[in-house]
């Protein structure tokens, strides 16, 4: 399988490319954010292009790797005929980033193009007000190998994009996707919005081309649409070529020049990247690749494990906010920044753990009360009666207890279920309510029970 993809995501501007109609299309009646210019009425010219589109763009290039083109960037004229495109024709810059990488799969070339309108063939009705938001368009290479590596791959590019703050995210993402197989002719998929979608399409095509190579049936070079409703893509049209497009340059649009100034600009107040965060977390705090991926996973999670570093072992943290809370967050569907948990909250807690003020247990309840919560980790535990941990005489005491009361559990023990040993261990734990420290648990049950 050979698979490449072409990636567009609207960037975050306030006003559209080349007008001053605002982009907040989703929340305005249909057909109001909309001017002469962005319907392209006769004699309405665009506006200078949008600066702040163009800089989101260069950003996001330089965080994928690219090299940036520092000739004379302008637009063209990309014709097709469309109801949700006023002109005939769509505008798309020259290439402005090339020859990226992310992922160890090759970006081709970043452009940035107008957004078209959206169309609902179903009901013969077009509301323009996205037309002529910005978007960037991100092309790979086709070294895409199976739909595991594009859906990892979209998951990395969409954290990039969020972490840039340059572009609007996987909700406004759509994907062209082109795949072949042994070398056969190229299938391109469209209406593909998300990346369990791209995932899902790559799947049922590459069965439906495997199928028909094994009847011996040439794959048709064509455009199908991707229905996520049904899993499936059905044939639209036959694939186009460059050609087939009638590329010419805007002469309604002025030439523009990224300097050198402008790159270094932006090199040295754009953002970190995610994948070059884990490579520096992974040196810098001396954790795991895993650990790094999972705490990068949210810029604010990021930011504020690099801040409890600065007062707690970073290993240490890792381990709690890796594990623990990101299974509060994930159960509670919530993001770090939503969750209202704050790094001095983090360092309290980690600090009543690291001073075996409470249990490792004590510690998993407590973090499950904490999202969203106003009091203090040490006012949660005071009043869950969870501070403090029990002598290793009241665990001896609760072990006895425990064994008394769950015979069959210390037989099925004893005849080699050694999983029995874990409902004895809850057992003592709710005995002291969690103060029992676990590993000192397991050892006292062993001896009294061997």
């Amino acid at each position: 399988m050979m698979c490449g993809l072409e990636i567009h995501v609207q960037l975050e501007t306030e006003s559209k490319l080349f007008c001053d109609c605002p982009t907040n299309y989703q929340e305005a009646p249909a057909n109001t954010n909309i001017c002469p210019i962005c319907l392209n009425q006769p004699g309405a010219k665009p506006h200078p292009t949008n600066k702040k589109a163009l800089d989101n763009a260069l950003m996001i290039a330089l965080m994928l790797n690219c090299k940036i083109d520092k000739g004379f960037t302008y637009f063209m004229r990309k014709h097709y005929d469309y109801p949700d495109l006023p002109s005939g024709y769509q505008r798309t810059s020259v290439p402005i980033g090339y020859e990226g990488e992310l992922n160890g799969i090759r970006i081709r070339e970043i452009h940035v193009e107008e957004d078209p309108g959206q169309y609902k063939p179903d009901r013969g009705i077009v509301n323009f007000n996205r037309s002529g938001i910005p978007l960037v368009e991100i092309v790979t290479e086709p070294d895409i190998k199976s739909p595991e590596e594009a859906r990892d791959f979209l998951k990395e590019l969409i954290r990039v994009l969020q972490y840039s703050g340059g572009a609007r995210g996987e909700g406004t993402m759509r994907a062209d996707v082109n795949i072949s197989i042994e070398g056969g002719n190229r299938v391109e998929m469209k209406n593909v919005n998300s990346i369990k979608g791209a995932y899902k399409a790559l799947k049922f095509e590459l069965v439906r081309q495997k199928n028909l190579m094994k009847r011996g049936v040439e794959v048709k070079q064509e455009t199908r649409a991707y229905l996520e409703s049904q899993m499936i893509t059905v044939g639209m049209r036959l694939k186009e070529d460059a050609d087939d497009y009638r590329f010419i340059p805007d002469p309604d649009l002025p030439p523009m020049e990224i300097t050198e100034n402008a790159i270094q600009n932006t090199l040295e107040t754009m953002p970190e990247a995610p994948h070059n965060k884990v490579k520096r977390f992974v040196t810098d705090y001396n954790i795991d690749e895993e650990s790094a991926k999972v705490l990068t996973s949210e810029l604010d999670l990021a930011i504020a494990y690099e801040e409890v570093a600065k007062q707690i072992d970073p290993k240490f943290a890792s381990k709690w906010m890796r594990d623990e809370l990101k299974r509060v967050l994930s159960y509670n569907k919530l993001t770090f920044v939503d969750s209202g948990i704050l790094v001095e909250d983090l360092v309290e807690f980690f600090n009543m753990l690291l001073s075996k003020t409470i249990t490792t247990k004590a510690g998993q309840r407590i973090i499950e009360q904490m999202p969203n919560n106003k009091q203090t980790p040490k006012a949660i535990a005071e009043e869950l009666g969870l501070l403090g941990v029990v002598k290793d005489d009241e665990i001896i005491n609760a072990a006895k207890q425990a064994i008394d009361e769950n015979p069959k559990a210390v037989e099925d023990y004893l005849t080699g279920q050694k999983a029995s040993l874990n409902y004895l261990v809850g057992q003592v734990m709710r005995i002291t309510r969690g103060k029992a420290d676990p590993g000192e648990t397991v050892k006292i049950l062993k001896e009294n029970i061997e």
